[in-house]
């Protein structure tokens, strides 16, 4: 049972929550039911079907609402009493300013990007308000209090740029080329060959007004008179032709990007797709091991980007051998990387999902390399870790900075505890965002303009959103809705400018100042004159000292374990972790354990100690689905 004391301050609290996803949703319950009574929500995602396997106050009804909105309706059906203000937005929207941080008794993140986490985190230092943050990945989880002066930030230590994508990017608005991987993958491969009766994001009805009835046309499963020609156009069609029609017809969606085309087999193959090819298929072949449909077509280099006719065609062929040589398989099959047909096939439909959203088209050799392993989102994991932010949240709300821990949950126990809780750190007297550090920047000021210093440093590295740059009491560079048209144009033309030409030189030896007016954030870079840099290992062309990224990973087995060691060393404690909303890419060959020393975990006292040391940092360069769970974790021990 609660204290008085508790009770007292959770009554009174007004809380902030950033992230209705996994955890928020989880976290939202547990706050009703611990007796919070005034809580806002921002979140700027709508639902997604494929959210509904976790977050359990959604449900198939609410698919393309507001996450904030269903979330607070949906906790006030059992806890009607409380204040629940939910905000359908984006949290580096303007309005959600410092001062309106300033009204909240304590922050508490849910969020699914690096971004976002450096951009709550800098309102929270400016407003003075405690920020509980969190994030998850598969069975790994980790909460961390950071309250101003009294323990480090949350950008104190370096974190890694996470490779990290929303589910909605995947089926809906992709911009890279491992989206579409994760989505031939994943998605279509898996609905293709896999179990037809298992969950699956895409879109399968022949029009929209059919997919809302049950009985509805699914498009993936073959008729019975149908040949094989007729099939595989329409599968074709439907994925890279209607489906892409079908986005399109949401215009809010495309307002700021770059819109799709469809593309259907008559825009692609003049010829008939797989008439031609029957003469080889039909070949008696049944060594599964040498079936290639690169061998038919005459195509011998992996490490060729093949053209889109040249995919269509692989495509075709991939899908007419599965289905003529290896019909036994189909309905058990899941990809493997070492399946060389099956990479065949999601190469191919990757590129031609590439090839209609402007992206450029990779190799088979590069497409075999991204598709890694997979660590399952889990909700159990989400929940623990709602339930552990709570804690430290009423913790913070008494005034227990003291009390306060980061605790870390493994997949494996790590001295025989699954919750591994560590002191938090005091504040990196070295960091910029916190300690106020200056920064050192080499750079060759007679070749770099400014352009390259605002996009490579100032925006990419310090993450600033409005910046402005001055040169004592001269500003060089501002970004804002009320400028006028002749300071923008000004602007404009200094970004242009190499830095030794600006109007206010900027050259060896000049001190300016970066600041960033929402954030609250004022950073002094100090300028080092360089002549030349080596484009490999710097290949920005200047060097950023005072703001490091995270260490460089071993190159090791990629199946490692959900991303954790199964030991008790080092490894076993995540740090860094993403909220499970997001799908994250292992790249072939790539450790998910840093392979830096920062924290370690043979370090850690235990418990009672009264001073825990630091724990390692992990990189969650994982893709993170929702199927399958068992399966996965069997085949990844």
């Amino acid at each position: 049972m609660a204290s008085g004391e508790q009770l007292s301050a959770i009554k009174d609290a007004k809380v902030l929550m950033v992230g209705a996803g996994g955890i928020g949703c989880e976290l939202l319950k547990t706050l009703a039911l611990s007796g919070f009574q005034d809580i806002h929500i921002i979140d700027m995602d709508t639902i997604e079907v494929s959210n509904l396997n976790r977050q359990f106050l959604f449900r198939q009804s609410h698919v393309g609402q507001s996450k904030a909105k269903v979330a607070r309706e949906a906790v006030l059906r059992f806890r009607p009493q409380i204040s629940i203000t939910p905000y359908h937005a984006n949290v580096k929207d303007p309005d959600f300013n410092v001062d309106f941080f300033k009204q909240f008794n304590v922050i508490l993140n849910g969020l699914d990007n690096l971004d976002a986490r450096r951009h709550v985190n800098r309102l929270c230092l400016a407003a003075g308000v405690p920020l509980v943050e969190s994030g998850t990945t598969g069975f790994l989880g980790q909460v961390t209090v950071h309250i101003k002066g009294q323990t480090e930030c949350y950008e104190c230590q370096p974190k890694p740029a996470p490779k990290t994508y929303p589910v909605c990017t995947i089926t809906s608005t992709p911009s890279k080329f491992v989206h579409c991987i994760v989505w031939a993958k994943d998605l279509l491969f898996a609905k293709l060959f896999g179990d037809k009766n298992q969950d699956n994001d895409l879109n399968v009805r022949s029009n929209d007004t059919a997919s809302s009835s049950d009985n509805s046309e699914d498009v993936f499963e073959r008729k019975k008179d149908e040949d094989m020609e007729q099939y595989a156009n329409r599968i074709y069609n439907h994925v890279f032709g209607h489906n892409i029609e079908s986005a399109l017809s949401n215009e809010e969606t495309w307002k700021n990007r770059n819109k799709p085309r469809p593309i259907y087999v008559k825009d692609v193959l003049t010829d008939e797709p797989l008439q031609q090819l029957n003469g080889n298929l039909e070949t008696d072949n049944n060594n599964f091991s040498t079936l290639s449909a690169m061998s038919y077509l005459g195509l011998k280099n992996p490490q060729d980007i093949w053209s889109l006719k040249e995919n269509s065609r692989v495509f075709f062929a991939a899908l007419k051998l599965f289905f003529s040589k290896r019909h036994k398989e189909i309905g058990n099959l899941s990809f493997d990387k070492d399946d060389h047909m099956a990479v065949e096939f999601v190469t191919a439909a990757a590129n031609i999902r590439a090839a209609s959203f402007g992206i450029p088209l990779h190799s088979l050799f590069e497409a075999k390399g991204i598709a890694g392993n997979i660590v399952h989102a889990v909700a159990t994991t989400n929940a623990i870790i709602a339930g552990l932010i709570v804690i430290e949240a009423i913790k913070v709300l008494q005034n227990d900075a003291k009390n306060c821990r980061m605790t870390y949950c493994l997949e494996h126990p790590a001295r025989k505890m699954l919750l591994m809780p560590v002191e938090p750190f005091e504040p990196n007297k070295s960091c910029y965002v916190c300690s106020e550090t200056p920064l050192l920047l080499e750079v060759n000021t007679k070749r770099a303009k400014l352009r390259d210093v605002v996009e490579k440093v100032v925006t990419s590295k310090l993450g600033m959103n409005l910046p402005l740059i001055s040169h004592g009491l001269n500003l060089l560079y501002e970004v804002g809705d009320d400028l006028e048209e002749d300071m923008v144009a000004n602007y404009e033309a200094n970004l242009e400018k190499v830095l030794s030409e600006l109007p206010y030189a900027i050259t060896g030896g000049t001190v300016i100042t970066v600041e960033d007016l929402q954030q609250e954030l004022v950073c002094s870079i100090n300028i080092k004159h360089r002549e030349e840099f080596d484009e490999e290992k710097e290949p920005d062309g200047m060097v950023l000292h005072g703001w490091t990224q995270a260490p460089a990973v071993e190159k090791k087995d990629a199946a490692a374990t959900n991303g954790a060691s199964t030991s008790t060393t080092s490894n076993s404690v995540p740090n860094n972790l993403e909220d499970d909303d997001d799908l994250t890419i292992l790249e072939s060959g790539v450790e998910t354990i840093s392979s830096g020393k920062k924290r370690k975990l043979s370090d850690v006292s235990n418990p009672e100690e009264k001073r825990a040391k630091k724990v390692p940092e992990q990189i969650d360069d994982d893709i993170v689905m929702l199927d399958d769970i068992s399966k996965e974790n069997e085949n990844s021990r």
